[in-house]
């Protein structure tokens, strides 16, 4: 057992996107850092995961100023950390080494020590560039393997067994993990992770996994896990238990629940054990007592209510209860005899008492991560078909085996949630599953993303990709974002230096809308510097908005208006789409409730909106178009005689793969539907000549809308 437990802290990072949908604005982190330096933890995860898409997308602010600013604050003190994915950096598409080093020396340039390289199938090849220039410009190459599951398949029948079907053996072993420790760190690793990003390991399986890496690797062993499903704080005292190195932890008020274990419940365990812990917890109360406002605001501003907080508590200053010192002896005894049943039982009742969130019973018995399954719910949410979530559910395992079992973290868990809601939606209309497809998974199972930990079945692969050789993506093909001169911002470029190509090329659908607003203030800002003294501005009146008289479409929950749909003037019907708002991470389609004329609109696209604020107005009285243009004729289409290729799903029409008059053989895509934030290809199940085309790109259909005539 050590006889020192280093300390990170993921509050700004992990601990804000898990719990508060990473929404900590530049100047309620600087709040906190005046204190962090003083905390003297090991290190500090502040960049990577979502922050720097969240903080360009919602907040307008710029994500390599984050990272200096807190490098600034807190100077060499603690290690600076971030997360990205391996060859993917934090995008779907593999990159280009070019943009790799350019990514890793910017971000140690800019205040980064550590990178938390990790790959969404655990394939080292897809992590060797990231640990190469890591190391390159001198950080260290922390390499974490993803800890993931069996899943659990269906028991098998009397019929199955007859016939000498069985079950898969089991993939993730600790042989597994082992093993894919040691090839990293024969890469180069500086460290090794355990990441449990689904909080899904219980304290027994921790306790022996980090002893057989303390066995295996001679690097430092840390351990990261979450504690949706109630095992994370147990796992975390195993683990301490078993001699791991460093543990991932939270700040009092971001602690629990979605997130990591709080810091100050291991500080009290480790104090039983004789362990040091590596961190000023004096400066840590200081960091809460501004954590504690900061999360109420946060509260309000990001789900427009308070959600329930844990009770007040300072191990420096505040008493232990009776009721939680007496678990805290059950688990330090449990720990010290493997006695591990015990064990979570103490640790969830420790939790319990001061009001953390309890454990989530679906996402342990399901297995799969927590925000994977409440990105399905708000799919079929959007979908209207929230009655197929069961049968989805049951098909995540026959999905994730037919696609090579890869773990279940960000992309691959949104990937084989999405098909699995696809087949499930295929299987209730009748057809074959896998007719729809999405075309991330496609590339999944092509090869693209890398080796999957089993073999995908070529047969498989031919009747999903129509190859049967693994492919891996070519690299050669990838095609830098523009970059185009501004007019409106006196002609300078998009990304004027390499840290905003570098944004561009990661987040192109957010950093494109971002930089130009940037570009465009600080263009009006020199013209109004460089105006002479005596010059007058004229003043901009605001447009007056009516008032209001008619029926009100209102926001359902707080986001940013990504989209609107409709004009004033334009008829909507009762169920319509008008508006479409970003809001958790998730497009939301808003819809009328009422048949009528858009008189106003009082939104603009960019407006980040509350609960209930008012979008448009619909007069329900008038049912045709204000002032609406007069149209020709349209000339009589002739009847329907050939086939119907329809929508197996609602979405969005993004690209039109034939033309009127192409041939078409059966199985060819002809269509690309956007849905549940996926591609997904829609298939010709007949072999002919296009007729007519009934949509175009851009359009919003409905399921069973005719896309395609095929004669």
């Amino acid at each position: 057992m050590a006889k020192q437990l280093k300390i990170r802290d993921l509050t700004l990072r992990d601990g804000q996107q898990s719990s508060f949908a990473t929404r900590m604005t530049q100047a309620q982190v600087e709040r906190c850092l005046p204190y962090y330096k003083d905390a003297q933890f090991f290190a500090m995860e502040v960049w990577g995961g979502a922050v720097p898409d969240s903080v360009m997308r919602y907040l307008g602010e710029n994500p390599w100023y984050r990272l200096e600013s807190i490098k600034k604050a807190v100077g060499d003190v603690s290690k600076l950390t971030a997360l990205s994915r391996g060859r993917n950096l934090f995008g779907y598409a593999p990159y280009t080494d070019e943009i790799i080093e350019g990514f890793c020396r910017n971000s140690i340039e800019s205040g980064l020590g550590i990178m938390r390289i990790f790959d969404c199938l655990n394939d080292v090849d897809n992590v060797k560039s990231t640990i190469k220039y890591v190391k390159k410009y001198g950080g260290i190459a922390d390499c974490a393997v993803c800890y993931t599951v069996d899943p659990k398949y269906p028991k098998l029948g009397f019929w199955d067994k007859l016939k000498g079907k069985k079950n898969p053996a089991p993939v993730f072993t600790d042989d597994y993990f082992v093993s894919k420790a040691k090839e990293l760190a024969a890469l180069g690793a500086d460290m090794i992770t355990i990441k449990d990003m689904s909080g899904l390991i219980p304290p027994q399986r921790v306790s022996v996994l980090i002893k057989k890496l303390k066995a295996a690797v001679n690097i430092p062993i840390d351990f990261h896990t979450h504690c949706t499903p109630g095992y994370g704080l147990a796992s975390v005292y195993a683990a301490i238990a078993a001699g791991v190195d460093v543990v991932d932890t939270n700040c009092w008020w971001f602690g629990g629940g979605t997130g990591a274990p709080a810091l100050e419940l291991v500080y009290l365990f480790a104090q039983k054990l004789g362990i040091e812990v590596g961190a000023n917890m004096e400066a840590v109360a200081k960091i809460n007592e501004q954590l504690k406002d900061i999360r109420t605001e946060l509260n309000v501003s990001v789900f427009g209510a308070d959600k329930p907080a844990p009770k007040p508590f300072n191990p420096l200053t505040d008493a232990t209860p009776a009721e939680v010192e007496e678990q805290l002896n059950r688990a330090v005894k449990a720990a010290n005899a493997d006695d591990f049943a015990t064990l979570l039982d103490a640790a969830q009742k420790i939790e319990a008492y001061f009001g953390f969130p309890a454990p989530n019973k679906l996402v342990q018995e399901a297995e799969i991560p927590g925000g994977m399954y409440s990105n399905m719910v708000a799919q079929l949410q959007a979908l209207k078909a929230e009655d197929i979530l069961p049968r989805s559910m049951e098909l995540i395992p026959t999905v994730r085996l037919s696609a090579g079992l890869p773990p279940l973290v960000t992309p691959t868990s949104q990937i084989v949630g999405a098909q699995a809601v696809n087949c499930a939606l295929d299987e209730k209309a009748g057809r074959p599953m896998y007719t729809t497809k999405n075309n991330q998974f496609v590339n999944l199972v092509k090869g693209e993303y890398g080796k999957t930990p089993v073999p995908v079945d070529p047969e498989f692969r031919f009747k999903i990709c129509g190859v049967r050789e693994e492919t891996n993506y070519d690299i050669s093909k990838y095609q830098q974002q523009p970059n185009p001169e501004l007019p409106e911002a006196g002609g300078v470029k998009l990304a004027e230096n390499e840290k905003e190509v570098l944004l561009l090329e990661l987040f192109p659908l957010v950093a494109k809308p971002y930089l130009t607003k940037v570009k465009i203030a600080a263009y009006e800002a020199k013209k109004a510097q460089e105006a002479p003294a005596e010059s007058v501005v004229a003043e901009v009146k605001q447009e007056v908005k009516k008032p209001i008289t008619g029926k009100t479409i209102i926001a359902p929950l707080p986001g940013k208006v990504i989209d609107i749909k409709v004009q004033v003037g334009q008829v909507v019907k009762a169920g319509e789409e008008v508006v479409v708002l970003e809001a958790m991470k998730m497009e939301n389609s808003i819809t009328s409730d009422y048949t009528g004329v858009v008189k106003q609109i009082l939104v603009a696209v960019g407006d980040n909106l509350a609960t209930d604020a008012v979008i448009l107005e619909i007069d329900d009285t008038v049912t045709t178009p204000v002032a609406a243009p007069a149209a020709a004729p349209a000339a009589p289409k002739a009847a329907v005689t050939g086939n119907k290729i329809v929508a197996p799903l609602p979405g969005r029409v993004i690209s039109l793969k034939v033309a009127v008059g192409d041939s078409v053989a059966a199985g060819q895509e002809v269509v690309v539907l956007e849905a549940m934030k996926m591609e997904n290809s829609i298939t010709s199940d007949y072999a002919g000549t296009v007729q007519d085309i009934l949509v175009a790109e851009g359009d919003n259909v409905a399921t069973d809308a005719v896309l395609v005539i095929v004669g």
